[in-house]
C-alpha cells in the first residue's frame, strides 16, 4: 500500500531520498547530502541544509515562506504546509517528493 501526503507545491521538480527530521538548528549534524529535510518551518540559519537537500518538506508555510524561496533558490523540490508531517513521516524513511504536485510518497522499504 502506498501512502500520499499533500501539501503546497512550493517548488517544482522530483526527488528521492530518506527523510531526515530535523526540528532544530542542535539536530543539523545529522543531516546528510541527498536527505529530504522534513521540519517544522524554515529561516535563514537553516539554508545551509538546503545545499545538501535532495527536496524539503515542512509543517507551515507557502509559497512566499522562508523554505520555498530558498527552495527555489536551489533548484530543489518543495511541498510545504504538510499537517503533522513530523509525525506523520519515519526518520530515515525512504519518500519520493514531487514540487509540481505537491505530494509526497512514502516509498515501500521491502
Amino acid at each position: 500500500m502506498m501512502t500520499i501526503l499533500t501539501g503546497v507545491g512550493a517548488s517544482t521538480g522530483t526527488a528521492r531520498g530518506n527523510a531526515r527530521l530535523i526540528h532544530g538548528p542542535d539536530e543539523f549534524t545529522r543531516f546528510q547530502s541527498g536527505d529530504v529535510l522534513v521540519c517544522r518551518t524554515t529561516d535563514p540559519a537553516w539554508t545551509p541544509l538546503f545545499g545538501m537537500a535532495s527536496a524539503v518538506v515542512t509543517e507551515t508555510g507557502g509559497m512566499l515562506s522562508h523554505a520555498a524561496i530558498v527552495a527555489r533558490e536551489f533548484g530543489i523540490p518543495a511541498v510545504l504546509g504538510v499537517r503533522d508531517a513530523l509525525h506523520l513521516l519515519a526518520d530515515g524513511g525512504p519518500l519520493a517528493i514531487d514540487g509540481s504536485r505537491g505530494t509526497i510518497t512514502l516509498m515501500d522499504t521491502e
